[in-house]
């Protein structure tokens, strides 16, 4: 049985002022701290005049470090895991760290405090109810592709993680796989000089971040609509048959949309309804 304890610390996402005296205390009082960037992380020790010296823990040396840990937790040892920035294994290591601490029956102690997903979230202006937190989305295509097939129809807000110099690309995709009008937030920067939270459609966002911004990331991206709060006299049910079919011809929800509209169907409506069957297909 483990007699350590193991620590995830919350640090600021810009303003170094941003954390809790809860997490000054820790990381004062901790035998070790483990960081993802150790240099990062020396410049918030020092700016808050505290002497550890971080060892790394990141994705290229957690196995090795996590064995490292364990030894130490088992010793009675108090230990910090902290990451770049805001809260501990949200998109990035120490998920094997702290699966072994568990496992070892160690105590494992959060310290709350920030998080970009929901600083980004509450500011959004699309937040305050459910939301599901992507992180990242897949590089390869094919995965890309599959993943926001299954993303599509969500009816909470989504938040996700992406590099500046992916996110035109990104918002293209988006409007593609969602339609052009879905509402989003680019929220770049937070709490640094040049934060900046940019609202629209995910149409507008691709035109406005044609070139790529500078800075870190965050994505809230609203939900789908709910479809049975339309009160338009097409009923969607009868149309989902040649929706299916129009799926199974090759065609896409944008184009069965624009179809279905000639004839009297609400567009955006019939638009989500395709998204939501084919995701399901």
């Amino acid at each position: 049985m483990g007699e350590g304890t193991l620590y995830l610390v919350a640090t600021p996402i810009g303003n170094l002022e941003d954390i809790t005296l809860r997490a000054l205390r820790v990381l004062r009082e901790a035998d070790r701290i483990y960081a993802e960037d150790t240099r990062r992380t020396r410049v918030l020790l020092e700016h808050h005049s505290i002497a550890a010296r971080p060892r790394s823990l990141h994705a290229h040396n957690e196995a090795r470090r996590t064995e490292e840990l364990r030894v130490a937790l088992a010793e009675g040892e108090q230990i910090a895991l902290v990451s770049d920035a805001g809260t501990p294994l949200l998109s990035d290591p120490g998920e094997r760290a702290v699966a072994a601490a568990v496992e070892d029956g160690c105590v494992v102690v959060p310290v709350p405090g920030p998080s970009a997903a929901l600083s980004a979230l509450t500011a959004s202006g699309l937040g305050g109810g459910p939301f599901t937190f992507v992180g990242f989305l897949p590089r390869k295509s094919g995965a890309r592709r599959k993943r926001l097939v299954e993303l599509a129809p969500r009816p909470e807000a989504l938040v996700l993680y992406e590099s500046a110099r992916r996110l035109g690309e990104t918002l293209v995709d988006l409007a593609d796989a969602f339609g052009a009008d879905r509402r989003a937030c680019v929220a770049r920067e937070l709490t640094k000089v040049y934060e900046e939270l940019a609202r629209g459609t995910l149409a507008e966002l691709a035109k406005r971040y044609v070139d790529p911004p500078r800075g870190e990331i965050t994505l809230v991206v609203a939900g789908a609509p709910d479809l049975t709060a339309t009160s338009d006299d097409v009923e969607l049910g009868a149309l989902d048959g040649r929706i299916r079919r129009a799926l199974q011809g090759g065609q896409s929800p944008r184009a069965i949309a624009t179809t279905l509209a000639e004839e009297g169907a609400p567009k955006r409506a019939v638009y989500a309804r395709a998204l939501a069957l084919r995701g399901r297909e």
